[in-house]
């Protein structure tokens, strides 16, 4: 996992086209929060109760649920750019007509559209800017994690700004904004290949005859019914305006996004995926149920909502790991089959709770969403031993992630090996050359260990290669060597999201062959998601039973160890 010392590749020198698929995740990412501020308003205006308002999450949800179902198919017969354009294109016009409109009934009936291109979006838009970046997918993903943090924590601030102004505000916004993307995307976004076989529109269904990945998603179900439960009703027992409910959710934004991206991959890494998440899920039926109880205090509920985001965050991403790392079928096909179903439950939430708050009160919708989340544990429970056999290492029982794959034929080797782990970006080549030099200063021989990973951020996932990429890539490191009569074998290791996962797999590997030293370079995330507690790197240094250092093609090998990872953090910070 390397790139350069000291002059890593920024994340943010990146193509135009990647730029311009970003901006449309920013944008994307702000209509989570962006509609909040402005339910009390729309009721209000449009002299319609809460259980009415609601139905605009509902029609959202509900389409986007049956359409994830075929975005795949569609996809892959029309190209990920088209299918791109269509979306964002889809969003446009229905986010205009929503604001057009003069009834509930209207913007219900345009938020259905709105989720049909949603579902286009966010099923195609971490492929694109992935496949779309130049050196290397991680400055790719740094992107698009600035813009999920970005939109999250913007969305709710924008939409308070615009619907202090109208309740039209907000959604003439999004269809602007989204057509800057759109045209930023057709400007710029080069047409990108069509995968090699078509998906089968029933794939997805069919996935979900496997059982760990119709256990997780039914937990997912179960979750986003509390979760959207929150974000449909939480906003009137408030009793704010429209920019103070911005304000409100700007708070809960910046909690998602930071426990997301920063904190949930940290207490993966010490805990493990399901521990975490049975505490979260706890964590957030307590909260639910705190706002149930204090329904009649706006105080308390304004507090619990913003406390919620930081669990949301963490379960949003772990949960998408889980999904990924018990999924037996390829990671479109359990996108959709999960998206199905987690989405269909965040839509009928909302249905639900009104009629369960014009019946009784509204306090009866929030219990029950703390049941859900209650619920969910011994959901995942029940698939407990399929998420734990996936996190399992190699040699304690059978792996399912991280996963070693030899390529090419194994070298003639005199003593241990000397190990060094490589990404795919354009510096790899220069980081395995120069552990080919010490390889051959200490008379030893070489092992190149290409990490193929699947990028998880929050709750959308994505190959970064193929296959038949990694392999190439490792078969072009070994025939490089072998002109030199550098002797040398090659390893592909598979990781699922969990970067700590995947440098304790290569610390055990380490053992296993006896290794005399493992080397890494500068990871092209930059060097303080490099050296954090849960990254690849520390992971390595804390469990390899052999010496770790870090390689540069310009300067000594330094060697790493729990002293060096702190100053090298200090450093970064």
């Amino acid at each position: 996992m390397s790139a350069p010392h000291g002059r890593a590749a920024s994340p943010f020198k990146q193509p135009r086209a990647v730029w311009a698929v970003a901006f449309a995740c920013v944008i994307s990412f702000m209509g989570i929060g962006l509609v909040d501020p402005i339910l009390p308003a729309l009721a209000e205006g449009l002299h319609a109760s809460p259980s009415q308002v609601s139905l605009l999450f509902s029609s959202y949800l509900i389409v986007t649920a049956v359409a994830m179902l075929f975005v795949g198919w569609v996809s892959s017969h029309i190209g990920a750019k088209r299918t791109l354009v269509v979306g964002l294109a889809v969003i446009v016009v229905f986010a205009a007509l929503a604001g057009s409109t003069d009834s509930i009934n209207g913007i219900v009936g345009f938020r259905a559209g709105w989720g049909l291109g949603n579902a286009l979006f966010i099923a195609t838009s971490l492929a694109v800017i992935v496949a779309s970046a130049s050196g290397g997918f991680g400055g790719a993903i740094i992107l698009y994690e600035t813009a999920l943090g970005l939109g999250i924590a913007v969305g709710p601030l924008l939409g308070g700004e615009l619907g202090a102004i109208s309740w039209r505000g907000p959604f003439f916004g999004v269809a602007v904004l989204m057509a800057v993307a759109l045209a930023a995307t057709l400007a710029f976004v080069p047409a990108l290949p069509k995968p090699e076989r078509p998906t089968s529109p029933l794939a997805p269904l069919k996935a979900l005859r496997h059982r760990g990945l119709l256990t997780m998603g039914i937990m997912a179900l179960l979750y986003n019914w509390g979760f959207f439960t929150m974000l449909g009703y939480a906003p009137y027992p408030m009793k704010l305006s429209a920019h103070q409910l911005g304000l409100v959710f700007t708070g809960w934004g910046l909690l998602v996004a930071a426990f997301s991206v920063f904190f949930a991959p940290r207490l993966q890494a010490r805990y493990g995926t399901a521990p975490v998440l049975y505490a979260n899920l706890l964590g957030l039926g307590i909260v639910m149920a705190v706002i149930a109880a204090g329904v009649d205090s706006p105080r308390v509920v304004i507090v619990a909502v913003v406390v919620s985001g930081a669990f949301i965050g963490i379960n949003n991403t772990l949960t998408t790991q889980a999904v990924m790392l018990v999924s037996p079928v390829e990671r479109p096909v359990a996108s959709s089959a999960y998206g199905f179903l987690r989405f269909i439950g965040g839509g009928l939430a909302p249905y639900v709770a009104g009629r369960l708050a014009d019946a009784t009160d509204l306090s009866v919708p929030f219990y029950l969403g703390a049941g859900t989340f209650v619920v969910a544990i011994p959901v995942l429970a029940s698939g407990h031993r399929l998420l734990r056999r996936a996190e399992q290492a190699a040699g304690r029982g059978e792996p399912v992630a991280p996963t070693l794959t030899p390529v090419g034929a194994a070298a003639a080797t005199d003593g241990p090996p000397l190990i060094v782990a490589v990404g795919a970006h354009d510096r790899a080549a220069a980081i395995v050359d120069t552990a080919a030099r010490l390889a051959h200063d200490a008379g030893t021989a070489l092992e190149v260990v290409h990490v193929q990973q699947t990028a998880v951020v929050e709750e959308q996932a994505v190959d970064v290669e193929t296959a038949d990429q990694a392999r190439s890539a490792v078969t072009a490191h070994l025939d490089r060597l072998a002109a030199r009569g550098i002797p040398a074998v090659g390893q592909i290791l598979t990781s699922v999201g969990d970067h700590a996962a995947a440098g304790r797999a290569l610390a055990r590997h380490a053992a296993e062959v006896h290794a005399g030293t493992v080397a890494v370079g500068r990871s092209p995330r930059g060097p303080l998601a490099q050296f954090a507690d849960g990254s690849f790197t520390s992971a390595l240094t804390h469990t390899a039973a052999c010496p770790v250092v870090l390689v540069d093609p310009d300067s000594a090998p330094r060697p790493l160890t729990a002293a060096t990872l702190a100053e090298l953090r200090a450093a970064s910070a």
